[in-house]
């Protein structure tokens, strides 16, 4: 074997490692006696031991990083709260021990705890090898411990560090609300200020949302931001008064703080600028005498004002005393307070006395108002203020019926109260009549509206009548004495309306007549005789002149056509239709010779109708002698049946 004659430094480790074996194999067996040729000699055959050599590790380096903590103001911490940021700081090294500039550095927590700025944790290494990120609690109640892993990539190799940090929750406090002024007057507004503090300093690291209240501004008699957002740790919001009237108590309170704080503010009382009259029950603004009553009639009035303040909203708290200048009533309440709506009621009985009254609400001030003018009436119908019509006197109904669909007439009634007022609506009014029908299926009469009614008539049986049936009031039964009776004149219906004033009832009677389709009784210039059909002869005129006579026309019963029979030329020669006046029937009530009776008890005489007609000469010029001209007068009903009466008269030269 040859002596290692190399130095130890240049060789490889492994070769190194068997030297070292073999070394201590030769001193092994040299402590034996043995005296093998791995050892060295001296020339007295002395055996020298071979002096082991030692193993050197060699030094593999690579890239480092290393993380610290601190405070902002660089103290060497790991704890954290919202009122107290880390900064997290990562120091790169190369393998060689060498800071590394312009590294990507991404830090990353194992919880939700914190959050970074910037928030996607990543940070490039400054000259000084150092990337840095700061770290927020991630709400002012999180607390615990977490880890924060660091990587850093260098030269394409990436390296790894981990530290802890700790988080704990930040108690935050509110300084003092202060108001500015902490007095206002009605309609003013103040500005209010509330720090919010962390470790007694302002917390500035986030907005925080402070909420405010107030027991005016839930009254909605104040504006308040409910919620403000501090800004450099202060939270600043201005209030506004709408007539609260009061002392108010705003309160400010905050997520993270265990008490709020709150302040009081003075506020002067809105002054009231007007007083007006709001409503009047009965809307009709009527109520009856003491004791009369009457179908939804009251004998009490309630009278309702309102109290503005000098911007126009209600105002509360305000007294408010009534009086009248009338002594026929009684204001049952003097004074009332205005509730949150700015109103007051009082309310006023009728006397014995029908009159008329005001009622002046007047507040301290001396500002006043009156109401509306308030009636007292008694509203009872009374006899002479009921008033009965219809809208057709002479329907075509002795021969047909009217039918369901469209009424042959209507009767209408209105009824007024001593004072000539319409009577309360909902006064019920009956008829009855001794031909046809009146009224409806559901109700033979009806209900008045702002003081009458109206209800169907129609044509059908009974055609004849008998007198007084049934017996009512209407027809002098019950009554006494005389005028009272129903018509018993052929083709003339007796109506009737009647109510109660509540004791007694009160009525009036109009006729009808059931008109017949023909007309058989026609009479020539007032003449006794009714013209029979045959051709009248009504003489000889001068060319130069018209022939003019009057026709009496009448029914079978010597009552009027129907309304709106017309009457007419027809068929005429030799001659010109000048006209007919009225060429129209129209409405004819019963009568008699000494004047209009409509209540059916005195009706005489034929009660047709009268009708002039003219007929002009159509003889040439010069004239040549007589000429006769003939025509007829047609009569027709609105059924469209016509009777026919024929004429001639003769136009003579001069």
């Amino acid at each position: 074997m040859q002596l290692l004659k190399t130095s130890p430094s240049s060789l490889p480790v492994a070769v190194l490692a068997r030297y070292a074996a073999i070394g201590l194999m030769s001193a092994s067996l040299a402590a034996c006696g043995g005296g093998g040729g791995s050892a060295g000699t001296t020339g007295s055959g002395t055996v020298t031991p071979v002096t082991p050599v030692t193993p050197v590790t060699p030094v593999v380096t690579v890239p480092t990083v290393a993380l610290a903590f601190t405070s902002v103001a660089g103290q060497v911490t790991n704890s954290l709260s919202a009122a107290t940021p880390l900064v997290a700081k990562a120091t790169v090294l190369d393998k060689d021990g060498k800071v590394v500039a312009g590294a990507l550095v991404a830090f990353a927590a194992d919880n939700t705890l914190a959050v970074f700025s910037p928030s996607v944790g990543t940070a490039l290494t400054d000259a000084n090898g150092v990337a840095s990120v700061t770290m927020r609690a991630a709400s002012l109640a999180a607390g615990g411990a977490g880890k924060v892993t660091v990587t850093a990539d260098v030269a394409g190799a990436s390296t790894v560090t981990t530290g802890n940090f700790s988080v704990g929750a930040t108690a935050l406090t509110l300084g003092a609300l202060t108001l500015a002024p902490n007095t206002i007057a009605a309609y003013g507004s103040t500005t209010l200020s509330v720090d919010v503090l962390a470790a007694g300093v302002r917390y500035t690291d986030q907005q925080l949302a402070v909420t405010l209240s107030s027991a005016c501004v839930a009254r909605g008699k104040a504006t308040l931001a409910g919620s403000v957002n501090t800004a450099s740790g202060t939270a600043q919001a201005v209030y506004r008064d709408l007539g609260c009237g009061t002392a108010d108590t705003i309160t400010a309170s905050v997520q993270g703080a265990s008490s709020p704080v709150s302040a009081a503010l003075a506020i002067a009382a809105p002054a009231p600028a007007s007083v007006q009259f709001s409503s009047a029950l009965p809307t009709n603004q009527s109520i009856v005498i003491k004791g009369q009553g009457g179908l939804l009639r009251t004998e009490t009035a309630t009278l309702k004002f309102k109290v503005f303040d000098i911007f126009g909203n209600p105002l509360a708290g305000q007294v408010v005393t009534f009086s009248t200048t009338s002594t026929d009533v009684t204001i049952n309440k003097m004074s009332d307070t205005t509730d949150q709506n700015g109103e007051v009621i009082t309310t006023v009985n009728s006397g014995t006395q029908a009159t008329t009254f005001r009622v002046q609400a007047k507040l301290a001030s001396g500002i006043a108002t009156l109401s509306d003018s308030i009636v007292v009436t008694t509203g009872l119908p009374v006899q002479k203020a009921f008033s009965l019509s219809v809208t057709t006197s002479n329907v075509e109904g002795w021969n047909y019926d009217s039918g369901t669909a469209t009424p042959a007439s209507n009767v209408n009634v209105l009824i007024a109260d001593l004072f000539g007022n319409p009577v309360p609506d909902g006064t019920p009014v009956v008829f009855q009549t001794n031909l046809g029908a009146v009224g409806s299926a559901n109700k033979g009469g009806c209900n008045t509206f702002n003081g009458g009614c109206t209800v169907d008539f129609r044509t059908q049986d009974p055609r004849s009548n008998t007198a007084n049936t049934p017996g009512t009031a209407c027809n002098n039964y019950g009554v006494g004495g005389v005028g009272m009776n129903d018509a018993t004149r052929a083709g003339v219906a007796t109506i009737c309306a009647s109510s109660t004033d509540g004791t007694n009832t009160i009525f009036k009677k109009t006729t009808i007549f059931f008109s017949g389709s023909a007309a058989p009784n026609v009479y020539l210039n007032g003449a006794t005789t009714r013209l029979d059909g045959t051709v009248v002869d009504l003489g000889t005129v001068r060319a130069a002149e018209s022939k003019v006579f009057s026709l009496l026309i009448s029914d079978l019963n010597f009552n009027p056509l129907p309304f709106g029979t017309t009457v007419s030329i027809a068929n005429i020669t030799n001659g010109n239709a000048a006209g007919v006046a009225p060429a129209t029937v129209q409405n004819i009530f019963p009568h008699s010779a000494s004047g209009d009776d409509q209540t059916g008890n005195t009706i005489s005489g034929n009660q047709g109708s009268y009708h002039t007609i003219t007929i002009g000469s159509s003889q040439p010029s010069p004239c040549l002698g007589p000429l006769v001209s003939s025509f007829n007068v047609n009569i027709t009903t609105p059924r469209l049946v016509t009777t026919t009466y024929p004429f001639k008269v003769t136009f003579s030269c001069p």
